[in-house]
């Protein structure tokens, strides 16, 4: 598939952006490649976009190119602090649709002040690394399903990990669960970053609400990342999701970042 868009360049050498696969896009001029376009379609279905470019100029081109090629809605992502392109996004059409929080997330219990929080009576914490995997991805896949029944898979937090269809846990050993019984009820996942860890997920299950269980997991998570040296994590939140801000903020995260999620109708 080779889908070609001419334009004028920066220096009055022709830009051509050459649709070089079902996803890519590519921006020629005098030879050199100038700039890159992808498009991905997340697990929830939506389809995202980028663009890297050399120059300002070229920008526009690709976007162009991209817009002229697929269907709407189409998503992008941008750091707030980035105005250049964030600009560069709205003049190509696409307007905010929602804010994620990034938070710096101490793990010192005399810092977050869950040094005694326990689990609920009947619940325990099976760490990472020790949870049934066939019961872990039940938990998961409920979660799911409750979530996107509800707010929308899509007020979770932008991370979502490349996965084959219907595979919702890629590594088993990131997990620790919380289980009552012997059902898993509550999960948390923690990615090992080689420069900072990511609470990548925190979620229990709607019937085991408001009952102390994200806060134990929580709790064991930055407890075991302190015991291992680590003084922070970080962790991402929609700003629509009032439960889990106030969660974080309560044990001393400071906002360090915001991302926007840009949608072009």
């Amino acid at each position: 598939m080779n889908f070609v868009h001419s334009a004028a360049g920066t220096d009055n050498h022709p830009v051509v952006v050459t649709r070089v696969s079902e996803t890519q896009w590519h921006a020629v001029e005098d030879d050199l490649t100038v700039g890159r376009g992808v498009a991905w379609r997340r697990p929830d279905g939506r389809l995202f976009v980028s663009i890297d470019v050399w120059h300002s100029a070229v920008f526009d081109r690709v976007a162009d190119a991209m817009l002229a090629d697929l269907p709407t809605p189409l998503y992008t992502v941008v750091d707030e602090a980035d105005h250049d392109s964030r600009s560069a996004w709205e003049r190509a059409g696409f307007a905010t649709a929602c804010r994620e929080w990034g938070y710096l997330v101490p793990t010192d219990p005399q810092v977050t002040r869950l040094s005694s929080v326990r689990p609920p009576c009947g619940v325990t914490i099976v760490p990472a690394g020790e949870a049934e995997e066939g019961p872990l991805r039940t938990l998961d896949r409920l979660i799911r399903d409750e979530v996107e029944a509800t707010v929308g898979w899509q007020t979770m937090p932008a991370e979502v990990l490349p996965r084959p269809a219907g595979t919702t846990v890629l590594d088993p050993s990131t997990y620790a669960v919380a289980r009552h019984l012997d059902q898993y009820v509550g999960l948390v996942r923690v990615a090992p970053l080689t420069r900072q860890p990511r609470i990548g997920l925190i979620a229990v299950r709607t019937d085991r609400h408001q009952r102390g269980i994200a806060r134990a997991l929580l709790a064991h998570a930055l407890g075991s990342l302190h015991h291992s040296g680590t003084a922070s994590a970080w962790a991402e939140v929609n700003e629509s999701n009032a439960a889990a801000t106030a969660l974080f903020e309560s044990i001393g995260a400071r906002r360090a970042a915001s991302t926007l999620e840009l949608v072009r109708h």
